[in-house]
């Protein structure tokens, strides 16, 4: 009672100040309330007197609230025996009347919320920073908590309204004769409702009291236009539609994934004009790369970095983007598989396996020791390291794209062993992403768990390569039993209609990497698989579907490329520009040197001379270490800083990867094979 009578007080006493401009007045006035409150100012019969009254209105007003409660069960009991009532009458007005209890009882609760907090606030120690958050913590869950159960009698209120039209249509009903449409009409209404109720997904409510799910608040903003007038009718239709954005705390925005309403089909409007605006400035951006003899990738990797959020910053959808953009990656490889034939993956298969397993070790080593030499923490390095470790799968595909390669008697061609060393990486690309808890844990654990750790890693590395058995086996059944059926009956089906043919490849390539995925092995080493699986079937058959994928692979290798673009950032790299191209050509230089000493050790003698074009292929970062990257930077495991260094010296590598490839070539590749090569 002393806490409100001097809260009163202080209130009584500020509110006709009004803002003091002058610090020395508001010290004057907080004496003042000072003075009140020990009774040197006001007389102590007064205090209490306003205190009981306080008092007895706060019991008055619980009181009323009891009886009011009372007349509402007994108005929902007459309500529930009332014969004269409809169903729908029955329903619209109990529902009315437990909405009013629950207001009743919430109002009541906010009122000793509010106590409660006040006098967990004067408990609490203001020079305590901890306290001080926690309790603006607990705050704001508990604005968080009212807004939803605000919005849920919202929701309430607007499902009593429907009820109460469905109680007006009753009873008109009753008054007047339908007619045969009318009736129709009817019956097509209740079958509506009843399907609506029926594909109507409770998530709000069946998530809400999910372990780990956290109440939040959002934004909601709507798309400004230009000319409201003119587009007030199509805002209305969106925001019926659910397609407004949603903006949290953490400035993460949100589209809608699943409507309520399924019967209505909807689509993303951000997402057709963020794809029709990639498509429409590729074609500029590529040109200008092929005017002067650049890769076209770089010109939509152009493209992606002046509509990304450091250009223009009109992508809205970018998460929906870089998951079309992966099916560029599937098509990609699928086809480095078609060309992939197993007779030559039978001849690399040892220098595939050997060569991407000790440059990784080479790079975790030198990084370990640069870390150690630069004090950085031996989690940080060993991530960074196999981040660096990882070379461009679909960059080098398109490197060797409509090359014509052929093996010299006893030797092994370039492309072979270059694509089977890149397909390996890509299979270590899981086995990192696996390892990547154990990472997080290993940077807070004690050095008595780090051997616990250890073990871990290594059970990880063994399931791994059981994984690679299993799929490898399946590959061989499936190559001896089922490809060659499989595509003839496909071909059959496909005579004069090209549909059923993509259909069917395209089902075969998801479903290799569904079965890669389901064991834990990388979903790109799936579509590889796939393509070399069908190459088997013969030149003829290769051809064949090389003309119907590679439109698709090339549209969605665009998407690809310009979804890197959206990840760069000119304004870092120009501002840290020494920094970052002595960052950049330490790597490549580093990566060209260990894969050229690797390959000189794994490497037939007859074949010595291709250690160089692939040393040249593998001397660059892959666009992973995006997803690593941003991986650890959400787990803790690299700073802000080191993740903007990596995206930096990845995007440099790539951009120097051309120069580097064409002076291997030009140096090691006779002329007619040069001329295709290049």
């Amino acid at each position: 009672m002393k806490v409100t009578g001097f809260l009163s007080l202080w209130t009584l006493v500020l509110l006709p100040c009004g803002p003091l401009a002058n610090p020395a007045e508001r010290e004057d006035v907080v004496k003042h309330a000072i003075k009140l409150h020990r009774g040197k100012g006001a007389v102590i019969t007064q205090r209490k007197q306003w205190v009981l009254e306080s008092c007895r209105k706060l019991s008055g007003l619980l009181r009323q609230k009891n009886v009011v409660l009372n007349k509402l069960k007994n108005a929902i009991r007459a309500v529930e025996k009332d014969a004269g009532l409809s169903d729908e009458e029955k329903l619209f007005q109990v529902h009315t009347f437990e909405i009013f209890q629950k207001e009743l009882n919430e109002s009541e609760n906010s009122v000793f919320q509010a106590i409660h907090g006040l006098q967990r606030a004067l408990q609490g120690d203001y020079k305590d920073v901890v306290n001080m958050k926690e309790s603006s913590r607990q705050r704001l869950e508990a604005l968080r908590e009212a807004a939803i159960k605000e919005e849920m009698e919202y929701v309430e209120l607007l499902a009593a309204e429907k009820h109460q039209v469905e109680a007006l249509k009753n009873m008109q009903h009753q008054n007047k004769s339908l007619s045969m449409l009318d009736e129709i009409l009817e019956d097509v209404r209740k079958a509506a409702d009843r399907l609506e109720e029926e594909i109507e997904e409770h998530a709000f409510d069946d998530n809400k009291s999910v372990r780990g799910v956290n109440f939040e608040a959002v934004l909601r903003v709507e798309e400004d236009e230009t000319n409201s007038k003119r587009n007030a009718s199509k805002r209305e239709v969106e925001d019926d539609l659910g397609l407004s954005m949603l903006i949290d705390s953490q400035n993460n925005q949100y589209i809608l994934t699943k409507p309520r309403d399924s019967t209505i089909p909807r689509a993303d409007h951000h997402f057709i004009k963020d794809i029709v605006t990639i498509g429409m400035l590729s074609l500029p951006c590529g040109w200008l790369c092929t005017t002067i003899g650049l890769p076209t990738m770089f010109g939509y990797i152009i493209c992606g970095v002046l509509l990304g959020p450091s250009g223009l910053n009109s992508i809205k959808s970018i998460v929906q983007v870089e998951t079309l953009g992966e099916f560029g990656v599937f098509f990609t490889l699928f086809l480095v598989g078609l060309e992939f034939s197993p007779e030559r993956l039978r001849k690399v298969w040892k220098i595939s396996l050997q060569g991407p397993c000790y440059m990784t070790v080479l790079m975790i080593a030198f990084g370990l020791l640069w870390g150690h030499l630069l004090q950085i923490r031996p989690t940080q390095s060993v991530f960074i390291s196999t981040c660096l470790s990882l070379s461009s799968t679909p960059l080098v595909s398109r490197f060797l794209a409509g090359s014509v390669r052929g093996d010299k008697e006893g030797d092994i061609d370039y492309s072979s062993v270059l694509l089977g060393m890149l397909v390996m990486q890509d299979v270590q690309l899981g086995l990192f992403i696996a390892v990547m808890p154990t990472l997080i844990q290993a940077g807070v654990s004690t050095y008595s768990s780090i051997f616990k750790e250890i073990l871990r890693i290594l059970i990880l590395i063994g399931q791994i390569l059981f994984s690679l058995a299993a799929v490898f086996l399946l590959c061989l059944v499936i190559k001896t039993y089922l490809i060659g059926p499989y595509y003839r009956k496909l071909h059959t089906e496909s005579k004069g209609n090209k549909e059923i043919l993509i259909l069917g490849i395209t089902a075969f390539t998801f479903l290799m990497l569904t079965i890669t995925e389901l064991l834990d092995v990388s979903m790109e080493l799936g579509c590889f698989l796939a393509g070399a699986l069908i190459s088997s079937q013969g030149h003829m058959v290769t051809e064949e579907i090389m003309c119907c994928i590679e439109p698709i692979r090339d549209f969605l290798a665009i998407i690809f490329f310009a979804s890197i673009g959206l990840h760069v950032f000119p304004t870092f790299v120009i501002y840290e520009l020494t920094v970052l191209l002595f960052l950049t050509l330490s790597v490549v230089i580093m990566k060209f040197v260990l894969a050229v000493l690797v390959l000189s050790l794994i490497l037939p003698k007859t074949s010595q001379y291709i250690k160089w074009i692939v040393s040249a292929g593998l001397a660059q970062v892959s666009e992973f270490s995006f997803v690593l990257g941003s991986r650890a930077r959400r787990a803790g495991i690299i700073s802000r800083e080191v993740y903007l260094l990596i995206l930096s010296v990845t995007t440099l590598s790539l951009l120097l990867a051309p120069a580097l490839w064409r002076a291997a070539i030009m140096k090691c590749v006779p002329r007619p094979e040069r001329r295709s090569s290049t």
